[in-house]
């Protein structure tokens, strides 16, 4: 049955089509990074599948429906150099990369100081950060290190990470502590509210 056919035997003008097919999400073309779900927009994947999903299967990770980042989605993005002293070797490093906000609302999520962000590692870390705390932190999902992209099996290839230097409360912590809320490897966010 012809795309016209199908249209009119669904009730559908072309002109709703044409409507949704410009303001759907588009699919990711290289491969995934970040999969985004919760609180999101329209997405940009089919649901989880328990079968093709072994590390969110793992990790216990279920959706109905998701936007999935690859790199160059992510790397289109306006991004930001914070440059934090760093745990692994107690250095000032720069890392790039966008805006956590700014990645969450490329997903379709209405910001709000109410949400709740779980952010999952490869290695299975998580940790549930506030919205407050990424906007007042100024959260970037890093891509970049001294100017070389981050690698899987180092820190990458995102790295959910703040500036903990420039804040008072977190510079006087040691290192380690600083970065309590960074989960480097960082592949799921699961948007809630509360």
């Amino acid at each position: 049955m012809k795309l016209a056919a199908r249209s009119a035997a669904l009730g559908l003008g072309a002109s709703t089509l044409g409507a949704q097919a410009q303001h759907a999400p588009k699919a990711a073309k290289g491969p995934v990074l970040l999969t985004v779900s919760g609180l999101i927009g329209a997405g940009n994947r089919a649901a989880f599948d328990p079968q093709l999903d072994q590390l969110m299967n793992k990790h216990q990770v279920r959706f109905s429906k998701a936007h999935a980042f690859d790199f160059a989605a992510i790397t289109a993005l306006p991004a930001v150099t914070i440059e934090p002293t760093l745990e692994y070797d107690a250095k000032k490093h720069a890392l790039k990369g966008p805006l956590f906000s700014d990645v969450m609302k490329a997903a379709g999520v209405r910001w709000a100081t109410n949400l709740s962000f779980l952010v999952r590692a490869i290695d299975g870390y998580g940790v549930a950060i506030s919205a407050t705390e990424i906007t007042n932190r100024r959260f970037v999902i890093a891509t970049h290190l001294d100017n070389q992209p981050l690698a899987l099996g180092g820190i990458g290839p995102l790295w959910s990470v703040y500036e903990a230097d420039r804040f008072p409360d977190m510079a006087s912590k040691s290192l380690k502590e600083r970065f309590a809320l960074c989960p480097w490897g960082t592949y799921h966010i699961d948007v809630t509210a509360g």
